[in-house]
């Protein structure tokens, strides 16, 4: 039990920052219930912002509810404070993700410095859909995004040429199977936003971060505009050799897929704080059956949730957020 109450402002603040998270197509699948009495801050999945075509097992929508999961206890940290975390604490409550109970730090027990030395990258971090410099990454970086990875309960794998081929190809087929698919797009559609309605939403993706159309280059970028017009967007090369990892987890259930989402955002904040520009793609990873294909192939086991593309070049825009009271309930 904390030794002082938590006044509503700073509740906020930490969940400002948990909901700076990645989400797909930023649907933002989260909500926050906090119990003043208890110390508690429960975290709920928005089942109306799930993806009923492109994530129709909620597997995407709570590796995003993870992320924003691993931004509170960043967030928790650094307002030097200790979070106790319990994921998936109700079995009857399937939406119910987990609770954390916060809690002033002891001397035998202080808030976590690793954590909150990433706080700083919270706001830094963006979606670039735009190119990167065709440059290797040093090693001493992935080895702490590698490490990052691994303090979560995951596995961040640099893909061999052959294996990066490969997942590229499965990107590449997955658009194609866009194409002969009828709905296929209507999430994408969905939460896409155009013209006026960009500059005044609060989620989705506003046209002005879709970056550039890809003229050439073998780089994974989504297109979200399709075949829709968006004003004054060019179209330029992307890089021909991506410099991708794979994010998994060995097993495949809601624990893992949270588990994932937190060593998800700790990858990316770590690259953050690293200089790097990083954008996400599970296209190929939306098809069950395509997914087992995305593993290593050296061990053929694990679950890969994510193929994360790194490198040198613009972080991208800021994306919108929903306004905290919107996600938060303080009883």
């Amino acid at each position: 039990m904390a030794s002082r109450p938590l006044d509503d402002r700073t509740v906020t603040t930490l969940v400002a920052a948990a909901t700076a998270a990645p989400s797909m197509h930023n649907a933002q699948p989260w909500r926050f219930h906090y119990r003043a009495a208890d110390h508690l801050l429960l975290l709920r999945a928005d089942p109306e912002r799930a993806m009923p075509h492109s994530d129709p097992d909620g597997r995407a929508l709570r590796i995003g509810c993870g992320a924003a999961l691993f931004n509170l206890r960043v967030a928790t940290a650094h307002a030097d404070l200790v979070a106790d975390t319990d994921l998936l604490p109700d079995p009857a409550d399937p939406l119910l993700l987990a609770a954390v109970r916060l809690s002033a730090p002891l001397p035998h027990r202080p808030a976590d410095a690793e954590l909150s030395r990433l706080y700083p990258a919270i706001r830094q971090r963006h979606t670039s859909r735009h190119p990167f410099a065709d440059s290797d990454l040093p090693d001493e970086v992935r080895a702490a995004l590698e490490n990052a990875a691994a303090l979560e309960g995951a596995t961040l794998l640099f893909p061999g040429a052959w294996h990066a081929e490969t997942v590229l190809d499965l990107v590449h087929d997955a658009e194609s199977r866009d194409l002969a698919d009828p709905g296929a797009n209507e999430d994408v559609l969905r939460w896409t936003r155009l013209g006026a309605e960009a500059d005044t939403a609060v989620d989705g993706v506003p046209e002005y971060a879709f970056g550039p159309r890809k003229q050439d280059g073998r780089a994974p970028v989504r297109d979200f505009a399709g075949r829709r017009t968006v004003a004054d967007r060019g179209t330029t090369t992307f890089e021909n050799t991506p410099r991708l990892a794979l994010l998994s987890t060995r097993g495949e259930g809601p624990a893992d897929w949270l588990r994932a989402g937190q060593a998800l955002e700790r990858v990316l904040l770590e690259a953050t704080l690293a200089d790097l520009a990083t954008s996400l793609t599970s296209h190929a990873l939306e098809d069950r059956a395509l997914r087992p294909l995305v593993r290593d192939p050296a061990s053929g086991t694990g679950q890969v949730h994510m193929v994360l593309r790194l490198g040198y070049g613009p972080r991208g825009p800021a994306t919108p957020r929903r306004p905290v009271k919107d996600v938060l309930q303080i009883t």
